[in-house]
């Protein structure tokens, strides 16, 4: 998603794989909205050395923002913030044992101190945490705001005012 001349603010993080299926809609509105991003697969349990050093190195290489996904027992987001300063935006992944009610309370309910702002469940929480990422990086890049402006008008621009029959 970014050039060589343009290091990625937000990184998208997830799990494991089979959780891009969510995530990638955050990504779609970075992208949207020209947010120069990266995205990884970063394990909690199966990688911890590659969390600890993603996280750790986040803030020196430029990154601005995190959006962390995870299912299950979701310690990705709150691992991550444990070890940055960094905003971190969790996104319950949706499992199958609990339809994602296990990954929104492993990630909603951490220690005070440590926080992750956490956003619903699945693809709706997914282009949430994108949009708040985006709006965090707008507050220094007038052309991020410009098109993050644009975006919620066109948004709001879509919704007719009366409802239509559909029969």
């Amino acid at each position: 998603m970014h050039t060589p001349s343009e290091a990625p603010l937000v990184g998208v993080i997830m799990g494991s794989q089979s959780d891009w299926a969510t995530l990638r809609h955050a990504w779609d509105i970075l992208e949207t909205l020209g947010v120069p991003a990266e995205k990884r697969i970063i394990s909690a349990h199966r990688t911890p050395a590659r969390l600890v050093d993603y996280a750790t190195t986040a803030r020196a290489r430029g990154l601005r923002a995190i959006v962390a996904g995870a299912g299950g027992a979701a310690h990705l987001p709150g691992m991550v913030a444990a070890m940055t300063t960094l905003p971190v935006f969790g996104v319950p992944v949706e499992s199958k044992a609990l339809s994602g009610m296990d990954s929104l309370l492993s990630i909603v309910q951490m220690p005070g101190g440590v926080p992750v702002g956490t956003l619903a469940i699945g693809k709706a929480g997914a282009i949430n945490a994108g949009l708040i990422a985006a709006s965090v990086i707008a507050l220094s890049r007038p052309d991020i705001e410009a098109k993050l402006i644009s975006w919620r008008e066109r948004q709001t621009d879509e919704i007719a005012e009366e409802p239509v029959d559909e029969g």
